[in-house]
């Protein structure tokens, strides 16, 4: 009868501008697809370029690069016989267009546009691409000879239309047309399409992936039908981490779930699902089916192809799951940890290195890095070839197979300790109990030569010797020692990331990675061109909150006990002397505010859109029990008066992990000037009005 429809999606490391890699990525999905008895294969959005290949799209080799990587895909025998569904960027009369093409045996079926193109947070496709305004609108593509060599097609039909199988209609949609308010799966439902697919290039943030499981199965619970969800993983070449989470849902439940964060290249899901459950699910909805009476028909592109055998009578189908989603812990651990795997095994360098302060933000980079090792240890266990090969080449060894994570943490990670006058022994015990239990290189030094010998170049200039505030200076002398103290640990990680493994007598440089997190940032409570300053940061884009969560999460599971006293130790930037042999200096302190209230202001900045009057206005309700008016306002102004005075440090931020929606990164995501009026008279103004009526 033609019931069971046999389908496939996938999640792709692909990465951008990487045809020759990118390709054989599709052939391995297609091929997996094939082997399972999937007659559909759908692929992640601009697969066949990558995704982040930004203002690379402005150029006529990504286009012609992407139609040659096409042609070997038609060719080729691996494609016959399966619906083929790949994304590329095609260029039609002249404008650039986001797009799906669809093939079958050496014939394009379809190239579909993609209408709702994203343009907020990290995205910027409106700035390459044009969306197409055309609704059920179809017209003719003049193929490229390249293609049409292949397929003896000089024209095919390009525009929104859906295709008409022997047995099914199917219909896609593009990443951001599911969270579109007017997604096009609501139309093509009521027209009859039953399969939905969509093709992803969605990146991990926080909290995030429930709101994608749940839209994608809100999308067919009260229209019905099967929805497919292919989506990038990985890093393809900047800040962002795509999760994968492939999926596929059928009448609002989960069917199969592909994995959020993984080192697998390749991941394919396949699933059997029986056609008659969607047309009995909507055959009761009679709101949906006097709707559908009067819906404006898609064009249908007719294939002489089935996605179900006529015997299939006997042929299991999948049932419903429940989606199992990870802790924001379990995010940080797995999320920054397969970023870094693949930033260090596609820049070919050979490990990292990480000044190691005994606090929690150098602390929980360590234990990310050291869960990157877990991760390289656990996908050789399982055969992951590709992890196997990158893991020798990284460590120069093709004999080598990492099974303990410690011992790979210590070939591939090198973590330091700088200690000054101003170093406490406890922050030195600290570091060096976490490097031995996580099995990383370590080194202590002293920085106290370096600092006696650029602060007596300025004596010798001037005269004058700055001293610390505790022995009598100004705060301007106080600060500029801290500084100095701060600006050499970078030189000095520098130099270590590249001559270490010299000496040792092992090739390859280090990549060093810094340790400021998203509310330190956010408040620049940071030296510019400090230890912040590094090659990348793996805890840039998450909260002191988090961070804390997760220091406890690695104690439970990585039995970390070093991370105890870290844990109970007041942040501290140990930059001022000691008194007593005691820390005197803690960050909240020195920033005038703590944790928790930064990362409200963060929040209420960025994702509330709030000016200073604004926040002033949500706070003085938030914190009725515990501030007076004149104390929210206090705090304001203090915090906006901190964050434009540093906001030009946002220029040069160390490329960071996204993984928080109120991330100050100036590079794309947090866009504002770097220099303000840091009075804020007017806006201040407003505020203390406000406070005086109050």
């Amino acid at each position: 009868m033609g019931r069971a429809v046999t389908v496939a999606t996938c999640a792709l490391n692909q990465w951008a501008l990487d045809f020759e890699g990118n390709l054989q990525r599709i052939f391995r999905s297609i091929d997996i697809a094939k082997g399972r008895g999937a007659r559909y294969r759908l692929g992640p959005e601009l697969e066949i370029c990558g995704y982040g290949c930004s203002d690379h799209y402005y150029e006529s080799d990504t286009l012609l690069h992407s139609f040659q990587v096409l042609a070997k895909l038609l060719e080729s025998p691996v494609t016959q016989d399966i619906i083929c569904d790949v994304g590329m960027p095609v260029l039609h009369r002249n404008v650039r267009y986001n797009c799906r093409v669809i093939f079958l045996n050496k014939k394009i079926l379809l190239i579909r546009p993609k209408i709702s193109l994203a343009n907020a947070g990290n995205y910027r496709e409106l700035r390459w691409f044009t969306p197409w305004n055309k609704a059920r609108h179809v017209e003719e593509y003049f193929l490229p000879r390249i293609i049409q060599e292949v397929t003896g097609q000089e024209t095919v039909p390009f525009g929104d239309a859906v295709l008409a199988t022997k047995d099914t209609c199917l219909g896609a949609e593009i990443c951001e047309e599911l969270w579109a308010p007017n997604s096009p799966h609501i139309e093509m439902g009521l027209d009859g399409v039953e399969i939905f697919t969509n093709s992803s290039g969605s990146h991990h943030v926080l909290r995030k992936a429930h709101s994608r499981v749940d839209l994608v199965n809100s999308a067919t619970a009260k229209n019905g039908g099967v929805y497919i969800l292919a989506n990038q993983k990985g890093c393809d070449g900047d800040r962002l981490y795509y999760d994968g989470c492939a999926m596929i849902s059928m009448n609002g439940e989960t069917v199969a779930q592909g994995s959020q964060f993984s080192l697998d290249d390749v991941e394919v899901l396949v699933a059997t699902l029986d056609l008659e459950d969607v047309r009995s699910y909507r055959a009761e909805i009679s709101s949906r089916n006097l709707a559908a009476s009067k819906v404006n028909p898609y064009p249908r592109v007719k294939v002489n192809f089935a996605l179900s055998c006529s015997d299939d009578v006997a042929v299991p189908t999948c049932m419903p799951i429940q989606w199992r989603h990870h802790s924001p812990e379990e995010e940080i651990s797995l999320g920054p940890a397969c970023w870094l795997w693949d930033y260090l095994r596609r820049s070919n360098q050979a490990g990292f290195l990480l000044p190691l302060s005994g606090g929690i933000d150098s602390s929980a980079t360590a234990c990310i890095v050291y869960s990157m090792c877990h991760q390289v240890c656990l996908a050789v266990k399982n055969g992951n070839a590709d992890v196997l090969a990158d893991a020798r080449k990284i460590v120069s060894d093709e004999t080598y197979v990492p099974e303990d994570p410690r011992e790979f943490c210590r070939r591939i990670f090198t973590t330091c300790y700088m200690a000054s006058e101003n170093s406490s022994q406890d922050t030195c015990n600290r570091a060096k109990l976490l490097a031995e239990q996580i099995g990383s290189c370590h080194i202590s030094l002293n920085i106290d030569a370096a600092v006696k010998a650029i602060v007596g170049i300025f004596s010798m200039v001037t005269g004058r010797t700055p001293r610390f505030s505790a022995y009598g200076g100004s705060s301007r002398e106080n600060l500029a020692l801290q500084n100095v103290q701060a600006r050499i640990r970078m030189v000095v990680a520098y130099l270590f990331a590249q001559l270490t493994l010299w000496t040792r007598g092992v090739p390859g440089g280090l990549l060093v990675l810094g340790s400021a997190n998203v509310d330190e940032s956010l408040r620049g409570y940071l030296t510019k061109y400090d230890c912040s300053s590094a090659d990348i940061n793996p805890i840039g884009g998450i909260s002191k909150t988090d961070l804390k969560n997760f220091i406890q999460y690695c104690i439970e599971n990585f039995q970390l006990t070093a991370l105890r006293s870290i844990m109970s130790a007041p942040p501290t930037a140990e930059l001022e002397p000691l008194v007593d042999g005691q820390v005197a200096q803690t960050d909240e302190a020195d920033m005038g505010m703590t944790y928790a209230e930064l990362s409200i202001y963060g929040k209420l900045r960025k994702i509330a859109k709030a000016g200073p009057y604004s926040m002033f206005c949500k706070l003085i309700s938030m914190w009725k029990e515990i501030c007076t008016p004149r104390e929210v306002a206090s705090k304001v102004k203090h915090f906006f008066r901190m964050y434009s005075i540093n906001r030009h440090k946002m220029t040069t931020l160390t490329p960071s992990y996204h993984a928080e929606n109120y991330s100050p990164d100036d590079n794309r995501f947090d866009l504002r000037p770097f220099l303000y009026n840091t009075t804020w008279s007017w806006q201040f103004r407003c505020i203390d009005e406000q406070v005086n009526a109050l």
